[in-house]
C-alpha cells in the first residue's frame, strides 16, 4: 500500500467538502449511529462525517503520525484496512476516501468493510486519469498530462478506479445503491498561499518529478524521455514562478471523485 505524508493529504484534500456535500447524501448521515472512516489519514472526511451525523464517528488508520492529526477531529484507532480490529456488525456505516486506489486488491478491503458493517459501506474514490488542469502557463496542462500518463502506466495499483469501485462492491456481495460523482476543484490565484509558492519552486527545480521517477520508468517511459520531460518541466516551473512574481499566475485542477454506496444483503443484516 502506498503511503502519504500529512502535508500531502492536507494539501490535496483541503476544502474538498466545503462547497457542496450533496454527493454524500446517499450515506444517510443523519440516520447513522456509528460510523467508521477507514484510512482516515489526517481526518478531513472524518470531520465532515462528524459534523453531518448525530452518531459516533471513529477514524482508523495504520499510520500513527496521521492518526495524531485526525485525533483533533474524532476518536481514532490504529488498524489495517485489510484486518480491521473490530467485531462483526460493529458499525452501521463503514466508509473510506481515496483508499482503495492505493490497495493492490480493493475487493479484499471492501469485503472487510462489509464484515464490520451491519448496513452500509461507502467508498469515495477518484479517477486520477481524468484530472483536468487549466493554467495561465500554456505548457502546464500538456506536461502534467504527459507526466500523469507515465505515472499511471508505472504505478502498481488502480489509481484511476473512480466509479469502477462498484465492481469491488459487487464482488463483496454488496448491493450497489448508487454511484454519485463529485468534482473536487483546487484553485491557485493571488494572493498565493505558502503551499502554492512551495509547489511552484518544486516545479522549477523538477523535484516533484524526481519523487516519481522510479514509478514513471516502471512503465513505457525510458530514461531519455524522462530527462526530456524533466527539462521541460523545470522550464514550465520557472514560468510559473515568473507569473507568480507578477501576480498573474492562475491555475485550476479538477479531480473527479465517485461516491459509491452499497448495502449488505438482507439475509446478513
Amino acid at each position: 500500500m502506498r503511503t502519504f505524508s500529512e502535508s500531502y493529504l492536507e494539501r490535496t484534500r483541503e476544502g474538498m467538502w466545503d462547497d457542496s456535500r450533496e454527493a454524500l447524501e446517499p450515506l444517510s448521515l443523519g440516520d447513522r449511529e456509528r460510523i467508521l472512516d477507514v484510512g482516515c489519514g489526517t481526518g478531513e472526511l472524518s470531520r465532515v462525517l462528524d459534523a453531518e451525523s448525530p452518531g459516533e464517528v471513529l477514524g482508523c488508520d495504520a499510520d500513527p503520525e496521521l492518526l495524531a492529526a485526525a485525533r483533533e477531529h474524532v476518536p481514532v484507532v490504529a488498524g489495517d484496512a485489510l484486518s480491521l480490529p473490530f467485531a462483526d456488525d460493529a458499525f452501521d456505516l463503514v466508509v473510506c476516501q481515496a483508499l482503495l486506489i492505493n490497495l493492490p486488491d480493493p475487493g479484499e478491503a471492501v469485503a472487510e468493510f462489509a464484515r464490520v458493517s451491519r448496513d452500509l459501506v461507502a467508498a469515495v474514490e477518484p479517477n486520477n486519469a481524468a484530472v483536468e488542469v487549466d493554467s495561465s502557463v500554456e505548457s502546464e496542462d500538456r506536461l502534467e498530462r504527459r507526466a500523469r500518463e507515465a505515472y499511471l502506466e508505472g504505478v502498481d495499483t488502480d489509481v484511476a478506479l473512480g466509479a469502477d469501485a462498484a465492481d469491488a462492491f459487487d464482488a463483496a456481495g454488496l448491493e450497489v445503491l448508487e454511484t454519485r460523482r463529485y468534482d473536487h476543484v483546487r484553485t491557485v490565484e493571488p494572493p498565493y498561499s505558502e503551499a502554492a509558492l512551495l509547489a511552484a519552486r518544486r516545479k522549477a527545480v523538477g523535484s516533484g518529478l524526481a519523487d516519481d521517477r522510479e514509478t514513471m520508468l516502471a512503465g513505457s517511459m525510458d530514461p531519455a524521455e524522462y530527462d526530456d520531460l524533466r527539462g521541460a518541466w523545470r522550464e514550465m516551473g520557472r514560468d510559473v514562478v515568473d507569473q507568480m512574481e507578477e501576480r498573474a499566475y492562475r491555475r485550476s485542477e479538477t479531480v473527479p471523485f465517485f461516491v459509491t454506496v452499497g448495502r449488505l444483503p438482507e439475509s446478513t443484516r
